[in-house]
C-alpha cells in the first residue's frame, strides 16, 4: 500500500564523542523513507532541496523504491542545514547552526500521482506546512502519523493543536510529551494528549525504549542495548519509518499490530545510530532486518510461572 512521506531532505554536520562529520545528508524524510523502504516499496516523498543537494543521494532513494516527483529542487538556492554537538550521554545536544534556506518559503505540493496514498507520515515540520499537505489530499489516508517537536510547541502551539485534531497517531519524545500536556507523569500526559485528537500516541524514550498508548491500553518496548552509539541523529525518524512501513506492509492498523510495528521501528532506529547520518540504512538485507528484530524478541521473551 502506498506511503506518502512529508519532511525535510537536508544537510547535517554532527559532532559526537565518537567523532565529527562535515556536511552529510540528513533530514526527517530521508531517514523515514529509507527505513520504511525495507517494508514497502511504494513510497512517495514531498520535500524541498536546493540545487546544492547531491544527485547521488536522490539516486539512492530511487534505488530503494522512493518516488521523488514531489521533491522540489529550487535552482540557485541552498538546502536546509543543521549542525549540532551531542553530549557524552548522547541523549542531549546543542544546536550549533540552523540555516532554513529553501525551507523558509517551503510550499508543499502533493502531485496528482500521490493522491490515493493509503498511509501518510507527516515528518517534523511547521504545523502549517503539515496542514497544507492534509488540505491537498482528495481522500483521507487509512492512517495519518505525525511527528513534531518542542520548537513548534514554543512558537506555533495554536497551529499544532489544530493539526493534531486531524491525525491518527502522534510520535514525540518524553520531554515533548510533558511539555505538550503539562504533566510530568507520562501516563497522565498520554491521556491529555489523546484528548487533543490523536487516537494513538507513541512516546519515544531513546535508549530507554518506547511507549504506545491508546485510551484503554499501554504497551512498552525496550531499546536494544548497543555497545557503541555513534550518532543518534535521525533515530526517531528511522523509528517512525520502520513503524509506518511495517503497518503499510501488513495493511493492519489495529493496536495489536502497532505493538509489532513498534518493535520494527525500534529495530530500524538501532541500525541508524551505529554510523553517522543515513549510511547504516543503505544496503541492508532482509536477513539483517530479520536478525535485528529477533534480537528484540530474544531480549524480552521469557517464561514465568505465577504458581
Amino acid at each position: 500500500m502506498s506511503l506518502l512521506v512529508v519532511g525535510t531532505v537536508a544537510f547535517d554536520a554532527i559532532e559526537t564523542p565518537f567523532g565529527k562529520t562535515d556536511k552529510i545528508v540528513g533530514g526527517a524524510a530521508s531517514y523515514i523513507a529509507l527505513a520504511s523502504s525495507y517494508f514497502t516499496k511504494e513510497i512517495n516523498i514531498v520535500s524541498v532541496v536546493g540545487d546544492d543537494f547531491p544527485t547521488e543521494f536522490m539516486n539512492t532513494l530511487k534505488g530503494q523504491g522512493v518516488n521523488l516527483e514531489g521533491l522540489q529542487i529550487k535552482q540557485g538556492e541552498k538546502s536546509f542545514f543543521w549542525s549540532g554537538r551531542y553530549h557524552n550521554d548522547m541523549n542531549s545536544r546543542d544546536t550549533l547552526d540552523t540555516q532554513l534556506n529553501v525551507l523558509a518559503e517551503f510550499d508543499p505540493i502533493v502531485p496528482e500521482s500521490y493522491q490515493n496514498c493509503d498511509f501518510l507520515m507527516l515528518g517534523n515540520l511547521m504545523p502549517t506546512v503539515q496542514q497544507k499537505v492534509l488540505s491537498q489530499l482528495s481522500k483521507r489516508p487509512k492512517l495519518i502519523v505525525l511527528d513534531t517537536m518542542n520548537f513548534w510547541m514554543d512558537i506555533a502551539m495554536p497551529e499544532l493543536m489544530e493539526t493534531l485534531k486531524g491525525i491518527d497517531v502522534l510520535t514525540i519524545n518524553d520531554s515533548e510529551a510533558r511539555q505538550l500536556s503539562g504533566e510530568y507523569s507520562l501516563v497522565k500526559a498520554a491521556q491529555k494528549i489523546l484528548a487533543m485528537g490523536p487516537k494513538v500516541l507513541v512516546i519515544k524514550k531513546g535508549e530507554h525504549g518506547a511507549l504506545l498508548f491508546n485510551k484503554e491500553e499501554v504497551f512498552f518496548a525496550p531499546a536494544l542495548p548497543l555497545e557503541d552509539v555513534f550518532d543518534p541523529t535521525g533515530a526517531g525518524d528511522s523509528f517512525a519509518g520502520g513503524f509506518i512501513g511495517y503497518l503499510a506492509k501488513t495493511k493492519d492498523i489495529s493496536f495489536e499490530n502497532m505493538k509489532r510495528a513498534i518493535i520494527f521501528g525500534s529495530a530500524m532506529a538501532s541500525f541508524t545510530v551505529e554510523k553517522f547520518g543515513t549510511e547504516r540504512l543503505i544496503g541492508l538485507s532482509q536477513k539483517d532486518v530479520d536478525n535485528r528484530v529477533q534480537e528484540f524478541v530474544d531480549l524480552v521473551q521469557f517464561d514465568i510461572s505465577l504458581v
